[in-house]
């Protein structure tokens, strides 16, 4: 659909669109033609994901909220934003020469303070010394998300860990063969990985095992990059961090916003 404006940030470019419209496209071919283009009504969806407005906010620019909340259901209950985001990372990898599924992958966890508002899935996290969530994410060496999972901050790492890898994962992952973690996923979820996966988890450490806390050398005087682990700590960073995140996923401390 021709434009001459972009008047948003979040709007989709023409490059852009041309690789997510058939992605997003119906298979039914019954019914009438729909009134508002499926751009604009995705153009909508990523200005509610940018801008943390509530659903009834969203500008006049776009179709009315009650009809973006109805596509934006649609396809998340028939799967099509997976598919979508599945389709593109495999694009990515395939860009950069690489084979479309992974085998290697990093998993970590973040916890997110939750509200007074109650609801499920809250518990509290003694080490974060905050009550919440817990987002638990598994990404493929660049850094993109292969799969999420939502949980109380109460439940440890290794049984988050265990329903974010479940059986249908495993089988989307066919060559996925090592995963790299912090030292909270040893013992019984590395013993569990190997074998009910046939997968094996290694720890990345400092090359130096930080020689400086037995004053055998110099501390050092700048942030040090821990290998494999420094990719997932970036996704949280850019899609869930205070600073970089998009206001929708970056904390969950206020009332859902639902229509």
């Amino acid at each position: 659909m021709p434009r001459t404006r972009r008047p948003y940030p979040s709007d989709l470019t023409d490059q852009e669109w041309n690789l997510l419209e058939p992605l997003l496209a119906s298979p039914e071919r019954r019914g009438r033609p729909p009134k508002w283009p499926a751009r604009r009504v995705a153009d909508a969806v990523f200005y509610l994901l940018r801008s943390g407005c509530a659903w009834r906010m969203l500008p006049r620019e776009y179709p009315p909220w009650q009809t973006v909340y109805y596509h934006f259901r649609k396809w998340r209950l028939d799967g099509r934003l997976r598919q979508a985001h599945e389709r593109l990372r495999e694009a990515v990898r395939e860009a950069q020469g690489r084979n479309p599924d992974p085998s290697g992958a990093v998993i970590d966890s973040q916890v997110v303070k939750g509200s007074g508002v109650g609801g499920p899935e809250r518990g509290y996290d003694g080490a974060k010394r905050l009550s919440g969530r817990k987002r638990h994410l598994l990404v493929d060496t660049n850094g993109l998300v292969l799969s999420a999972h939502v949980h109380a901050a109460s439940l440890h790492d290794r049984d988050g860990a265990q329903k974010l890898l479940n059986d249908e994962l495993a089988e989307k992952l066919p060559r996925l063969a090592v995963l790299w973690a912090d030292a909270a996923y040893t013992g019984r979820f590395r013993s569990w990985v190997r074998d009910e996966r046939g997968w094996r988890v290694e720890v990345p450490r400092h090359p130096d095992r930080q020689l400086w806390r037995y004053g055998l050398e110099e501390k050092p005087r700048s942030f040090q990059v821990l290998p494999r682990r420094w990719v997932v700590e970036r996704t949280f960073s850019r899609g869930w961090g205070k600073r970089g995140g998009w206001p929708r996923t970056t904390s969950d401390c206020r009332r859902p916003q639902w229509p």
